[in-house]
């Protein structure tokens, strides 16, 4: 099976289901967010090869994989198609973890600039695409039907990604920058 089929040179695509919509549909865009978001956490994980950290990551990546076949799925295909599922208990997962990471950091009394160290700044960027990706399934659940998990797990990825800037900061001895803003 070669990996181009020439369908979609008109501009379209295929949903799950089969269905063709414009390459610039609100769903192609919603899961085209997170596809953006999984291969940005490779890239930290990638960065932190052998941690604890890395091991989450893969995990979160194998979960964006499902949340990306949901968004994939024509609505009109739901219940008719076996997809893998997101479950409140993977959204846990996340805050369990932020809590475990919370434990050993410092109270934070301000805002935090992103950066001091490459990694930090890599999470901060993947905690940006997050937002975007989340804000895009919230405009495609205002049109069409999108399982409320995927929008409860994005909203806490993006805090876990915060949170997981600010351990690795701990880690690797990087300065945390207070935001102080100017009078």
């Amino acid at each position: 099976m070669k990996i181009y089929t020439r369908k979609g040179d008109d501009g379209t695509t295929g949903l799950l289901g089969g269905t063709r919509v414009p390459k610039h549909h609100a769903r192609i865009e919603s899961y085209g967010n997170v596809d953006e978001l999984n291969s940005y956490l490779g890239l930290i994980r990638d960065l932190l090869p052998g941690t604890t950290h890395a091991t989450f990551i893969l995990h979160v990546q194998e979960q964006l994989f499902t949340m990306g076949s949901h968004l994939a799925l024509d609505p009109e295909h739901i219940g008719k198609m076996a997809l893998p599922e997101l479950r409140e208990s993977d959204v846990t997962e996340l805050e369990k973890a932020m809590d475990a990471m919370e434990e050993t950091l410092p109270e934070m009394r301000n805002f935090i600039l992103p950066g001091g160290h490459p990694a930090v700044s890599h999470c901060h960027v993947a905690r940006c695409i997050c937002r975007r990706a989340e804000r895009s399934v919230v405009f495609l659940a205002e049109q069409s039907a999108v399982p409320e998990i995927i929008l409860h797990y994005l909203n806490r990825l993006s805090d876990y990604l915060f949170v997981l800037s600010r351990k690795l900061s701990h880690e690797l001895g990087a300065e945390e920058k207070p935001w102080i803003p100017q009078k």
